[in-house]
């Protein structure tokens, strides 16, 4: 039987937990305000497991989250997943949306269509529903189609996906924002008694 182990870290937005084994990183939960309710969550989901501080390894991988959540891009896609457990189908959306960088985002349906079917935009979201290692497999960086943010089970739901992505300054639908650069509707006029060479 596998040896589980875990421990807690704080973030710029919330407390987060995290567990591994030997072969890596099991379990991550996203940033939440009460730091009692995420121990409580950790402690009957891993029963067996001790708490303990960090291996190395964990502790590079807790450092780098923390980053990514002070606004800092780092992709964390080299951290080391244990997802023995995961289902293959699962585990190739996961492989996809790690692909996905900070600052950018995809669709359900564009993942689907990577794995070769464009009707499984559902299936994706569930997988996606079921991401044990959040933030290190980037499940805010799905939206549903149109650029919208559709749904996000996690601790603190939409408002947790928006806060992720705001942090990665990351655009979630096709309308400018506030700063971006807007194309002229026509060329700006020269002043009348402006020299031509």
């Amino acid at each position: 039987m596998k040896t589980l182990s875990y421990c807690f870290f704080t973030t710029p937005i919330g407390a987060c937990g995290i567990a591994w084994s030997d072969e890596g990183i099991t379990s991550v939960s996203l940033p939440e305000a009460q730091e009692t309710r995420l121990r409580a969550r950790f402690k009957a989901r891993f029963p067996e497991a001790d708490e303990v501080p960090p291996s190395p390894a964990v502790a590079r991988a807790i450092e780098r989250i923390q980053t990514l959540l002070r606004g800092e891009p780092d992709d964390l896609q080299d951290i080391v997943l244990d997802d023995g457990e995961v289902p293959s189908f699962n585990k190739r959306v996961y492989d996809i949306a790690r692909r996905i960088l900070p600052g950018a985002t995809r669709t359900y349906g564009d993942i689907a269509k990577e794995l070769g079917d464009p009707l499984l935009a559902r299936e994706v979201g569930q997988a996606l529903g079921r991401n044990p290692f959040p933030i290190i497999v980037p499940c805010h960086r799905v939206l549903a189609a149109g650029g919208k943010t559709g749904g996000f089970s996690a601790t603190g739901g939409v408002e947790t996906k928006f806060r992720m992505l705001a942090i990665e300054r990351a655009k979630t639908d096709n309308a400018p924002s506030l700063f971006d650069e807007l194309p002229l509707a026509a060329p700006p006029r020269r002043p009348r008694n402006a020299r031509t060479s």
